[in-house]
């Protein structure tokens, strides 16, 4: 539709040069000195002159929407005719009015449908030119024409060895051309007075074809002028016919019927559709636009008010409402439940990660039957506190309820079995339960495999979007997502809602949704880090988005009655549902049209402007980019590869969601995506002075990431399924 759209509005193939007088020594002397209208399909062309006292009114370049119905209107009120040379790219676009020409008795002809130089053209253009106007004119009144008009034309004497060949190629077809006898200028705007004074005849009842326009500018002029001249001349004893009524010529249309009738008219309702669908398309690009500023604006506003929260409780303690600045650091037992299925690979150092944490902890692996040994590595290592239970195959909901059933303690902690913790992990995720009203903590999780392009984009996606997003959602109280690589929660809190559901494939947003419409507070910490291994591949990334994506559709749509509700729940339907559903599924469902417009800018023009503006979006999310990196005391280098991200990483996104979109619209119900994983997260210990750190200075474990291993559990291959 964008194509035809750019074809129909000259946005592309259209050809802008004029080429200056030529020779005239192969044009006969008989067309340079005969009359304005020529017709050379024969070997003799012959040339006709309009008669004494008839004036034939001529209307190049429309029609327009504006303009040409006010010409029209002029005619009707003074009883005259005219021609109109219309191109087939108005034509397509504004049918009703050429069906208003020839219902209201005026004659159309042809003024090719891009208007170019045909002299610059070949023959093949020729043709073609010719015949999409007539497809254009057939679809929009139902009829073709034999008159023609090129474009660029003035009197029959201004003909060259250039523009000759044409009228003879165009003749070929079976075309007669108009030329002129006057022109009224009236394109440079001269004055009503000046358009008059040269649309008439310089001799007395002399008859002539008046050259005028309808289209391509302020035509105020021309209308003002039909309105004093038709009278004026009326009055003097002129008439003002139609080109063939005053030759006494049959008359130049022929109807059009059948498949030539049924062309014509799908071709002009499809231009009808491309231009409609770009007013929708630009409509939905400016609600893209103020969703994507409104996110940047909310995002870098409220995680300033986060990080100057978060100072002023480090510094002085929680303001008023919150837990007295005294209150005792939590140090109660941790209950860490570590889901599994298949994760023979990272499994060893993901519970070596907790052993290594500096808070009282007991670590249960819920082997959720893995048929790679799993549960059997875990009981090897034997280490203190760890404690393995095994169940068939039944997800992973079914696999945390299990091991919240065998929890020893109130606080529980949830994990992948394919993420590593900082010792200091458990210690931070568990202090915001000193607020008896905090339900659930959210973690930090961060990409450890970052070294390939795909793992720094992802790694660039965890510190801007998630991470940013969960400061903007703390600081408004309606955090969705409990991220399953570092979360804690209270154990009331999750026995009240009923546990892990597997209502949805997005386990973690419905529970954290739940609690949220019981009335607990959920929370981000982000000194509690995690370092997880991102997929490695693009089809292991597909499989995860598009269960992150469809599981979260799934838990808006289970959580949606909470828009109608009272109290905590009714604040969290009317806050953060709406807010997740723009950000997380309608603009990024809509976001692929900034890249239709950028590529369509780019092609059609303006070139520069489309790729300026481009680049001011992409200098914008840079800032926001290198503002997240600083919060989250990162390294700026992986930002280098943002443009990529932006050119290649989010399209696959998008595709992602509206596969997601689909399989929602249809019913559909994903299985459980198992990744392949490689085991690149090793065990992590704290980097130094307890910052977050780039992949250089990452344990050494996380650092050698990509590097391939082998050990006494094999290589690292696994099922995808579970």
């Amino acid at each position: 539709m964008l194509l035809l759209r750019g074809y129909v509005h000259s946005e592309f193939l259209a050809d802008h040069r004029v080429r200056p007088p030529a020779p005239t020594g192969d044009v006969p002397d008989k067309v340079l000195s005969g009359g304005p209208v020529l017709d050379a399909r024969g070997e003799r062309p012959v040339s006709h002159r309009v008669p004494d006292r008839k004036i034939v009114l001529t209307f190049d370049d429309g029609p327009d929407p504006e303009w040409t119905p006010k010409v029209l209107d002029k005619l009707a009120e003074h009883d005259a005719h005219a021609v109109f040379f219309v191109t087939g790219t108005m034509t397509a676009r504004y049918p009703d009015l050429v069906r208003r020409m020839v219902e209201e008795g005026h004659e159309v002809g042809l003024h090719t449908f891009n208007h170019p130089d045909l002299s610059y053209q070949s023959a093949s253009r020729i043709q073609r030119e010719l015949a999409q106007s007539q497809l254009a004119l057939a679809g929009a009144a139902g009829v073709h024409t034999s008159l023609f008009r090129p474009p660029y034309s003035s009197t029959a004497d201004a003909l060259d060895d250039r523009s000759w060949p044409v009228v003879r190629e165009v003749a070929s077809h079976g075309y007669i051309t108009a030329f002129i006898d006057t022109d009224s200028e009236d394109w440079a705007r001269p004055g009503v007075d000046e358009i008059v004074r040269r649309a008439t005849p310089q001799r007395p009842g002399e008859g002539a074809i008046v050259l005028m326009h309808d289209a391509g500018g302020d035509r105020s002029q021309t209308v003002a002028a039909l309105d004093r001249m038709l009278p004026e001349l009326q009055a003097k004893g002129y008439e003002f016919p139609r080109l063939t009524e005053a030759l006494g010529a049959p008359s130049p249309h022929s109807a059009v019927h059948g498949p030539d009738l049924w062309q014509g008219r799908a071709f002009v309702g499809a231009v009808g559709v491309s231009d409609n669908a770009m007013g929708v398309l630009v409509v939905a690009l400016i609600a893209v636009g103020f969703l994507v500023v409104a996110r940047f604006v909310l995002m870098l506003v409220l995680s300033t008010v986060h990080v100057r929260r978060v100072r002023r409780v480090r510094r002085r303690g929680p303001p008023g409402g919150e837990p007295p600045p005294d209150a005792k650091p939590v140090t109660k037992p941790v209950t860490v439940l570590v889901p599994a299925y298949n994760e023979r690979e990272c499994i060893a150092d993901t519970v070596r990660s907790l052993v290594a944490n500096d808070h009282p902890l007991e670590v249960i692996v819920i082997d959720d039957g893995s048929t790679d040994g799993t549960a059997g590595i875990v009981e090897e290592l034997g280490l203190p506190g760890v404690r393995v239970l095994r169940q068939a195959n039944s997800g992973k909901p079914a696999a945390l309820n299990n091991g919240l059933r065998h929890a020893s303690y109130d606080l529980i902690v949830m994990m992948d079995g394919d993420t590593v913790f900082e010792p200091s992990t458990v210690r931070e995720l568990v202090q915001p339960f000193a607020d008896p009203r905090v339900g659930a903590v959210a973690g930090n999780a961060k990409v450890g495999n970052r070294r390939r392009l795909i793992g720094a984009w992802q790694h660039i996606e965890y510190v801007m979007g998630f991470n940013l997003d969960r400061r903007m959602y703390d600081v408004l109280r309606c955090m969705p997502t409990i991220p399953g690589a570092v979360g804690a929660f209270r154990r009331t809190a999750l026995d009240r809602v009923g546990g892990l559901s597997d209502d949805t494939l997005a386990e973690d947003t419905d529970v954290t949704m739940a609690l949220h419409r019981d009335g607990w507070r959920v929370v981000y910490e982000e000194r509690a880090r995690a370092w997880t291994e991102a997929p490695g591949t693009v089809k292991q990334l597909w499989s995860q988005r598009y269960r992150w994506s469809y599981g979260t559709m799934q838990a808006i749509w289970k959580h949606r009655r909470a828009v109608l509700e009272r109290g905590p729940s009714g604040r969290f339907g009317r806050v953060g549902l709406p807010l997740v559903s723009m950000f997380t599924v309608l603009a990024p469902l809509l976001a692929p049209l900034i890249d239709v417009f950028l590529v369509y800018g780019l092609v059609f023009g303006p070139t520069l402007k489309t790729a300026g503006a481009w680049l001011a979006v992409l200098a914008v999310q840079g800032l926001c980019a290198a503002y997240a990196f600083r919060l989250d005391r990162e390294r700026l280098a992986p930002l280098l590869t943002l443009p990529l991200q932006q050119l290649l990483y989010r399209q696959l996104m998008y595709v992602v969601l509206m596969q997601s979109w689909i399989t929602a619209l249809t019913g559909g119900r994903l299985r459980w995506q198992k990744l392949r994983r490689t085991g690149l997260m090793g065990a992590a210990p704290s980097p130094p002075g307890g910052r977050a750190t780039a992949p250089a200075d990452v344990p050494e474990a996380v650092a050698a990431a990509d590097a391939p291993v082998t050990g006494e559990r094999g290589t690292r291959q696994k099922s995808s399924v579970g």
